[in-house]
């Protein structure tokens, strides 16, 4: 279990995990009033939480699928990324891909986050590159006909 300081200036519980084998923990908005987030219309909502990521980590912001499937509500940047080194409000950018207003209200379930390992990489700049199967086949390239 990795340890991730968290200041908590919600009203709001700390996120938690649902089920024993859960990887994301729900996330609730923390605004003053309701949002209403118009159809395609976009919105930070903020959640009042600031964390400081361990290194060699980072916290996605995912959307929530009962929130997508039954409402449309979903997260514009999926998987949002919050570094390590970043240590203001987590907000989350939510978009209304539906046909009908939708009211975030204060204490809403809106994202999930989810702590997640990263490498960092060192280019090594080259001519060519070794071959592979697929070669330069893509999108949608390794599907059957």
């Amino acid at each position: 279990m990795t340890k991730v300081r968290v200041i908590n200036r919600s009203s709001n519980e700390l996120p938690r995990y649902a089920t024993e084998f859960s990887a994301g923990m729900d996330v609730r908005a923390n605004n003053a009033e309701p949002i209403v987030l118009k159809p395609l219309g976009r919105a930070m909502v903020p959640t009042g939480l600031f964390l400081e990521i361990p290194a060699g980590y980072e916290v996605q912001v995912r959307p929530r699928s009962g929130l997508a499937a039954k409402k449309g509500i979903t997260v514009l940047n999926a998987p949002g990324t919050i570094d390590a080194d970043y240590r203001g409000e987590v907000c989350v950018i939510l978009v209304n891909l539906s046909s009908e207003d939708f009211v975030v209200e204060r204490g809403e379930r809106v994202a999930q986050l989810v702590l997640a390992r990263h490498e960092v990489i060192e280019w090594e700049e080259a001519d060519v590159l070794a071959d592979s199967n697929r070669g330069v086949g893509g999108f949608g390239s390794t599907g059957t006909k």
